[in-house]
């Protein structure tokens, strides 16, 4: 009588689709938990990132899709008085040596310093356009400013008296200004957009009241403000002036 045949053992452990299907759940809650912590931080970032990753996954993107985008927002924040008053020695100085103090003025306001321009040497009245013969003063306020660790926001101010003619209001015309200047800074000079703003206050922050001809003339101005950005509080006081290699 031949032998009895043993049973054989099964095997130890768990089935093989079950240790796959283990894989599987374990990297999709590691990606969900990726998407999660990235989207809290950046939208942006997390839009990008799922796209790419639903590529990996073999999840194609549709074409019409709209691609996401942020703009850059410019941070100002406010100089301390000894920030300030270096500033205003430093650009006074190259004021004089560029032989720009008749064209402009340089105050200390708001926490920033203030070059302000008078609209008549950039604009013909009325218009928006800067005329030809403004370009080389821009070009060496760029030159002046560009080096500073410092955003600079341009503001366009006007007097109270309605524009007629046009279909334009006095905030407009400040506003369009404003834009104009920034755009020629940026394309003839080379400054960073990122570091500049530009906007429009109309009649609404007159310097003297619009009771006269020339309390009028001395509101219709451009401003240039510069701020310190956040985080460069630490840079301004170690900035030299080469030309005379003294502190601003």
């Amino acid at each position: 009588m031949p032998p009895e045949k043993k049973p054989k053992k099964a095997a130890g452990g768990a089935p093989a689709w079950m240790t796959t299907f283990a894989d599987m759940v374990t990297l999709l809650l590691t990606f969900f938990v990726l998407l999660l912590s990235m989207a809290q931080l950046d939208k942006v970032k997390f839009s990008e990132a799922s796209g790419s990753l639903k590529g990996a996954f073999g999840v194609m993107m549709s074409s019409s899709s709209t691609e996401v985008s942020q703009p850059r927002i410019v941070d100002f924040a406010p100089m301390d008085d000894d920030l300030a008053s270096r500033l205003y020695q430093r650009i006074m100085t190259q004021m004089h040596r560029l032989r720009l103090e008749e064209d402009m003025e340089l105050v200390k306001d708001r926490g920033a310093v203030v070059l302000r321009i008078n609209a008549s040497l950039l604009f013909d009245s009325g218009e928006t356009r800067i005329k030809q013969e403004a370009y080389p003063v821009l070009e060496k306020v760029a030159k002046m400013i560009q080096p500073l660790p410092l955003n600079l926001r341009i503001e366009g101010h006007t007097d109270s008296r309605p524009i007629y003619g046009r279909d334009m209001t006095n905030w407009d015309l400040s506003a369009q200004r404003a834009v104009s200047v920034l755009r020629l800074l940026a394309n003839r000079s080379s400054f960073p957009l990122d570091r500049m703003a530009a906007v429009g206050y109309g009649a609404e922050r007159p310097l003297a009241p619009n009771d006269t001809e020339e309390n009028q003339a001395l509101n219709r101005r451009v401003e240039f403000v510069l701020e310190s950005s956040t985080g460069n509080n630490e840079e301004l006081p170690y900035l030299v002036d080469t030309q005379d290699q003294s502190p601003f």
